[in-house]
């Protein structure tokens, strides 16, 4: 008696959802294949943490929530399903070990990205997943028995098709932005597409020996007549833009408002009275240096020129001849540095896109959707992104498994 022929499930993408759909899918019940127009998998996700790969943020389900930006409700289910503690879990499990550094964020022990992809392709590999490289899906088509992909190589049918091909961001990386071209093919709502996590470009000049700066422990600020919000943490230095973790977590917070004001408060741990004791203190250290030495004992090297520049500070003045004023004044800039918005830097530069396909016409618990029976969108295609340290791969990885699971037992 010949066996019941399995199901087909096709997975267009071959990043980090891509990868966890298929290493937790049910191959016991359906063949599984994966698509990618590379010709190797995880392309993004071997430039992700500067190399070394955030793959998570080690915290509750509840705070992981809270560092989610866009649609935080939307990953409740997904997130409780699969937490952090679950993705720590699983590549301990699977021959790569994790460290959990600064912030929660949760690294390979080996610092190597490609430890990750590795462990995710193993997986695949034993779950007897099948691999399409180079096929670049031209077309997707609905039909009575499910979907046919047409590729520039091959044409293939299925009978569930799972879309996780990321968003616009690392183009390079093989992040086109078609999975929002086949939602639409499916009526499905694109939110629009913005950068997220990515550098604020300012007005101001940055010199090249700022690029190895990083402020350590400030406060950047970004407002409007209607939004205030302060991010502490480190900050870097770009040409022409801001970047590190706070103007990154900000730049998601911004990229849909306009007439932004930014600041930074680079004595965060000092309220202005306390400052201004500490001021008085250098200067009757040493009541003949001037102003440019005092800076020195409150500023990195590398930014003194770039806080002098834009301040307007006169810093050969002798320090015994500094007025309360002036002493005044250099308080307040330290802890109101102003900087003039220019915009955030294109999609392209952004780690990840703010925006996608609308969550509105996906179910949560299995990230089918509400308009097409046995379509699925995973990952950074949907219109959900969250803070820098490791919580966006959570989110791909967390909806993958949701998926998964659900479509086994469908």
């Amino acid at each position: 008696m010949n066996k019941t022929a399995k199901q087909k499930i096709i997975c267009i993408g071959a990043g980090a959802s891509g990868l966890f759909f298929c290493a937790n899918s049910d191959t016991d019940i359906y063949d599984v294949l994966l698509i990618d127009s590379n010709a190797k998998v995880g392309r993004k996700i071997y430039i992700s943490g500067k190399g070394r790969c955030n793959i998570t943020n080690n915290s509750e389900p509840k705070e992981f929530i809270n560092n989610i930006v866009r649609n935080p409700k939307f990953l409740y289910s997904a997130i409780n399903r699969f937490s952090p503690a679950d993705t720590i879990d699983f590549f301990n499990e699977n021959g790569c070990p994790l460290k959990t550094e600064r912030g929660n964020r949760v690294f390979p022990v080996s610092d190597k990205s490609s430890d990750i992809i590795d462990c995710l392709l193993r997986k695949c590999r034993q779950n007897n997943v099948k691999i399409a490289f180079e096929e670049t899906v031209k077309e997707v088509k609905k039909t009575d028995d499910g979907f046919t992909i047409i590729c520039n190589n091959h044409e293939y049918t299925a009978d569930k098709l799972v879309i996780a091909t990321g968003g616009k961001s690392y183009s390079s990386t093989g992040s086109t932005g078609d999975g929002y071209r086949f939602a639409r093919e499916f009526d499905h709502k694109i939110i629009e597409l913005k950068s997220a996590l990515c550098p604020i470009r300012v007005k101001e000049k940055i010199s090249r020996d700022m690029y190895d700066l990083t402020l350590r422990n400030v406060s950047l600020k970004a407002e409007n007549d209607t939004f205030h919000k302060t991010i502490f943490g480190d900050l870097e230095f770009l040409p022409n833009s801001i970047t590190g973790p706070i103007a990154l977590s900000l730049s998601s917070l911004i990229n849909r408002i306009d007439d932004v004001r930014l600041s930074l408060d680079l004595k965060p741990a000092l309220d202005e009275e306390t400052l201004d004791k500490r001021l008085l203190r250098e200067i009757e250290k040493q009541p003949q240096k001037d102003v440019a030495y005092l800076l020195t004992t409150l500023l990195p090297k590398a930014f003194i020129n770039f806080f002098m520049e834009n301040t307007d500070t006169d810093t050969k003045c002798l320090l015994n001849s500094l007025t309360r004023e002036k002493r005044q004044k250099l308080v307040k800039d330290l802890k109101d540095f102003k900087l003039t918005y220019m915009g955030l830097e294109d999609i392209d530069k952004g780690i990840v896109t703010s925006g996608g396909v609308d969550v509105n016409e996906i179910d949560p618990k299995s990230m089918e959707s509400k308009l097409c029976k046995n379509l699925y969108f995973i990952g950074e295609v949907l219109d959900v992104d969250g803070f820098t340290g490791g919580f966006n791969l959570q989110c791909a990885l967390s909806t993958a498994y949701s998926c998964a699971k659900a479509i086994s037992i469908s």
